[in-house]
């Protein structure tokens, strides 16, 4: 058996948030993310009600499930843990809804959510975003060195339009994102600038960010494949999210066609993967 890369499309992302108020049905979404040839897709994975409905959409589609979760306390895991167990799920993705200003305060949090993911047998891991447990880069960095084998989705664009660094990147702060690779178990895929957390890949002028995150991608895929089994599947999601992370024009709607630039991103990354095989 070979490694695989599997790529998602978000559920969120699929959101139109369109003047003209049109939004498409889950059954609207499902076929397109279906027909356009994506592996699976990213949900939340925190109500009973909606996991159920999200499971009859895709039944007979193939598709996966990137499970999504939000909890506060250790707890707050089981109910994500026990819809994954009904309803499989590649893994679950776990934003920590905390903000500590000490790692102290995290460590109990984050053995609570590892202890209840190897008793359920559910792969769980811990992303990197803003406004959660691991907002900022450094305090990140300071968990890994108390958790050394926590498993991260690395969504990288929190972390530049976070820290707003200087272009061209230096080879310190490259080190401190390879460090953050070393731990990526899967991907939530968009590209930032130091200034806006989603930019317009098709647009010419910004090339260069295209081109920096295609340098860390690789990394991590290179990364990843040196250290995980023969059979292993490599999660990458689209995340090409709705404004107000996309950039919307005077009218209010995308500077650009979303959906285009998501499909557009699966070739990009499936060439990247390619490249490091």
């Amino acid at each position: 058996m070979t490694q695989k890369l599997l790529i998602f499309q978000s559920l969120w992302a699929m959101e139109r948030r369109h003047t003209d108020g049109f939004e498409r049905t889950l059954d609207e979404n499902i076929a397109m993310i279906s027909e356009a040839g994506f592996d699976g897709i990213s949900a939340h994975y925190t109500n009973r009600g909606d996991v159920v409905a999200l499971n009859e959409a895709i039944r007979g589609s193939g598709l996966k499930i990137e499970g999504g979760c939000f909890p506060r306390f250790v707890d707050d895991l089981r109910l994500p843990l026990e819809l994954a167990a009904e309803f499989p799920v590649s893994h679950l993705n776990l934003q920590p809804d905390i903000r500590p200003r000490r790692i102290d305060a995290c460590l109990p949090l984050l053995d609570g959510w590892m202890r209840l993911a190897e008793d359920a047998g559910i792969p769980v891991f811990i992303e990197t975003h803003r406004d959660r447990m691991t907002a900022d880069l450094f305090f990140t960095l300071d968990l890994l060195d108390q958790r050394p084998d926590l498993p991260l989705p690395a969504d990288l664009s929190h972390f530049l339009v976070g820290r707003e660094f200087a272009f061209p990147v230096d080879e310190e702060n490259h080190a401190l994102i390879r460090r953050i690779l070393g731990n990526t178990q899967a991907f939530h895929g968009r590209v930032a600038s130091p200034e806006q957390v989603q930019i317009e890949i098709s647009f010419p002028h910004h090339r260069p960010w295209v081109d920096l995150f295609i340098e860390w991608w690789e990394y991590g895929f290179r990364h990843w494949r040196s250290r995980s089994a023969e059979d292993a599947e490599l999660i990458f999601t689209c995340e090409l999210g709705p404004k107000p992370y996309a950039i919307t024009g005077r009218d209010g709607n995308d500077s650009t066609d979303r959906w285009a630039e998501a499909l557009a991103l699966r070739q990009l990354v499936r060439e990247l993967w390619a490249a490091a095989a």
